[in-house]
């Protein structure tokens, strides 16, 4: 595909951003961000490993602590793993950030995304699970740039006048909701399969797109089943992979999504795309 930069202006190609965007990203004292599975659970346990069975994906071990610990436990030690410290945002951050794209996906936890478009009006959707006033599974903000405040709109109001933020795994900001455990994903799934967990206006907007994922992880089960809901009619799109070999369930994947795949770091595509 050419003219990547192009693309993503014009809004044909999506960017979805997932957790492997923040390797190597260190906060002021030193300490890592999660950026995998594996660093995510050390994170959310105190720095301790857990049983392989719960060690397979973060998810399971979210679900472990908080049947142990409670739901309230969960939600302020992800909050605490994000909003403890001050880091420095990953570049591919700041690479979007001159590009502002009318529509990205985000399925990170914390407010990198936010920070990026603080200077543009735009709508932010932020996931939510286990809710019973309503079928969605979303949250749907404007941003007042004059104010640098967020104020919940219903969604008859939202537009694709203005850009719009999508964190369908929910944000530290502006308020707390993250789908992080095994029962948010079954629930948040649960009602995407229904058609609830995105706005119809980007299910019609979506139609033929094509996307780049960026620091996507396709062997987990997990995020497999949660990009197909949010990229259904897709088009193509590309996959930065910065390793030799994919695992079968990975290829599968990307063959059937119609997927070329990028072997490079982002910081080489970063700089190849400059």
């Amino acid at each position: 595909m050419d003219d990547i930069k192009q693309k993503i202006k014009t809004g044909q190609l999506i960017p979805f951003l997932g957790m492997g965007v923040f390797e190597n990203t260190k906060t002021k004292d030193g300490s890592t961000l999660p950026y995998d599975s594996d660093s995510m659970i050390l994170a959310l346990n105190n720095g301790r490993a857990m049983s392989d069975r719960l060690m397979y994906e973060y998810s399971r071990a979210a679900m472990s602590l908080e049947q142990r610990k409670g739901r309230e436990f969960i939600i302020q030690m992800t909050n605490h793993i994000y909003s403890s410290k001050e880091y420095e945002i990953p570049d591919i951050y700041k690479w979007l950030k001159e590009l502002k794209p009318k529509y990205i996906i985000d399925t990170n936890m914390d407010d990198s995304l936010q920070k990026i478009y603080n200077d543009v009006e735009h709508f932010l959707i932020t996931g939510v699970s286990r809710i019973t006033a309503d079928w969605d599974r979303y949250l749907i903000y404007l941003f007042d740039v004059k104010e640098q405040k967020y104020t919940r709109i219903e969604k008859e109001n939202l537009n694709l006048d203005l850009p719009i933020l999508f964190k369908p795994m929910g944000s530290t900001k502006p308020e707390m909701n993250f789908i992080i455990s095994d029962a948010d994903f079954v629930d948040w799934l649960t009602e995407a399969m229904g058609g609830y967990a995105m706005p119809n206006i980007l299910k019609e907007y979506r139609k033929g797109k094509d996307y780049l994922f960026l620091g996507v992880d396709f062997s987990r089960d997990t995020f497999r089943m949660v990009t197909n809901e949010i990229t259904i009619d897709l088009n193509a799109g590309l996959s930065l992979f910065d390793k030799e070999e994919l695992t079968k369930k990975e290829d599968k994947f990307i063959k059937t999504h119609n997927l070329e795949v990028l072997n490079m770091s982002i910081n080489n595509f970063i700089n190849s795309n400059e």
